[in-house]
């Protein structure tokens, strides 16, 4: 990472507000563009560049010489030429504005799993070259098409590419945390809020996944990777600021503080509270609070 954030260049590329997207071809002998990202997302397919080095995040490797790859919003990327001893690389760049797709259009049924697709675009997507081949033919023919059937036709090429079984993320999450993709942003902020507000009840992992729209093991790990710290971790950690809140504000009983925040057991919330906090329940109240009249 510390390589990439070295030479790390912004780029400001040729896709215009008017445009959906914009899709470009090219044959080169090299690969001569230095580490970058930018605000969109970028579609890439690179063929006969065996050897050659791709960078995404944090994630380093050499490539075949069938390569695709969706990057997301703001996700450090480039391929350099390395080992690759080849003439006449075929490269296509597409690129779309990160707001194209509105998020409560992609959470329709229909859309979902390209929903979930540019959730993973922010870790980087590679997919794989027997998923390259079967639409090879798509990819290839987006740089010559225009107007209203060029939509429909890259929205199809998404559609197929995320039901692909074989994809693989590339850069670790927590190296890519300060490149969140706006719908993970979204989902989190959700399930956040959901919390603050109804912190107070018997509140399950399933329920947490049922706002965020996930199964429940795909939302646990995308809960940590996306936050650094478990859902069970973070509700306990609301409900202490809310203690504390009541705490310092009311008369109530620490008893019915523990109750009313959330806890079921009042020994659990004095050892998670002191944890948290470095005092008792009652030591915290006689410091903090305020006399009473």
């Amino acid at each position: 990472m510390a390589f990439i954030m070295k030479n790390l260049l912004r780029e400001v590329i040729p896709l215009r507000q008017v445009d959906c997207f914009a899709a470009f071809s090219r044959v080169k002998n090299e690969f001569d563009f230095p580490c970058h990202f930018h605000e969109e997302y970028e579609l890439n397919f690179i063929y006969k560049a065996k050897g050659a080095q791709r960078i995404v995040g944090n994630h380093v490797s050499e490539i075949d010489d069938f390569e695709l790859v969706l990057v997301g919003p703001n996700l450090p990327h480039g391929w350099f030429t390395h080992k690759c001893k080849s003439s006449g690389i075929v490269e296509v760049t597409v690129q779309f504005h990160r707001n194209l797709f509105e998020r409560s259009f992609l959470l329709r049924d229909q859309l979902h799993s390209i929903y979930s697709l540019f959730e993973n675009s922010q870790r980087g997507v590679s997919f794989s070259e027997n998923v390259i081949r079967k639409n090879l033919e798509r990819i290839t023919a987006l740089p010559q098409q225009h107007g209203f059937e060029s939509v429909l036709e890259l929205m199809t090429l998404l559609h197929d590419l995320s039901l692909a079984e074989d994809m693989k993320l590339l850069s670790d999450s927590a190296v890519v945390g300060n490149f969140l993709n706006p719908y993970a942003k979204k989902r989190i902020d959700d399930v956040l809020n959901f919390l603050n507000k109804e912190y107070d009840k018997n509140i399950t992992l399933a329920d947490a996944a049922q706002v965020a729209c996930m199964a429940v093991v795909s939302f646990s790990r995308f809960f940590r990777q996306q936050t650094g710290n478990t859902f069970v971790s973070t509700l306990n950690d609301i409900r202490i600021k809310h203690a504390t809140e009541y705490l310092i504000a009311t008369h109530k009983s620490i008893t019915d503080i523990a109750y009313s925040c959330g806890f079921q057991n009042i020994s659990n919330f004095n050892r998670l509270f002191k944890a948290r906090k470095q005092f008792t329940p009652k030591e915290f109240r006689e410091a903090y609070a305020a006399p009473q009249a």
